[in-house]
């Protein structure tokens, strides 16, 4: 289920244009978790996008979250996120 998961947030992140997209499934680190319970999912998302210049950090955050934010919090329990622009 996780890759097909991670499809699904692989083709959402394209609406900001990324030039470098990482999806990185944290899930059996959190096993036991209470987030974990019931077959929701970890990931980290490492993303640089253009579309975060002139943003904040929070402000990036929160347009990758915008993205996904139905899925939340299930099936994805939670997503760390390094964002930034592309040099």
């Amino acid at each position: 289920m996780n890759q097909q998961l991670i499809d699904q947030i692989h083709q959402r992140l394209q609406a900001l244009e990324p030039a470098e997209l990482e999806i990185i499934d944290d899930s059996h680190l959190h096993v036991g978790h209470a987030g974990s319970q019931g077959g929701a999912s970890h990931f980290t998302v490492i993303i640089s996008s253009k579309q975060f210049a002139g943003l904040n950090r929070v402000a990036q955050q929160r347009l990758v979250y915008g993205t996904v934010a139905d899925l939340m919090p299930f099936p994805i329990h939670a997503l760390a996120l390094k964002t930034s622009i592309p040099s």
